[in-house]
């Protein structure tokens, strides 16, 4: 398998944030691996207030995550 997160250091919050979202989303991929069936999908819960709800805590954990492993970026402050 191909390396594709070599860390979870970056220079900024909003980059951490960034590599939430990505994370959200290639784990989506990996569990799904179809695009066919991933598009199908899409239109059944991007109208689902819970599942755009459930979408944006699996964020803020990949976030979290994200901002311990950088120190909660101390040195920008």
């Amino acid at each position: 398998m191909e390396t594709w997160l070599p860390t979870l250091i970056t220079e900024t919050p909003q980059q951490g944030y960034e590599l939430a979202v990505k994370l959200s989303r290639v784990a989506v991929k990996m569990t799904q691996p179809d695009a066919a069936i991933r598009d199908r999908l899409r239109p059944e819960y991007a109208g689902d207030a819970d599942a755009l709800i459930a979408v944006s805590q699996v964020v803020a954990t990949h976030f979290a995550t994200i901002a311990a492993a950088n120190g909660y970026w101390k040195h920008l402050g």
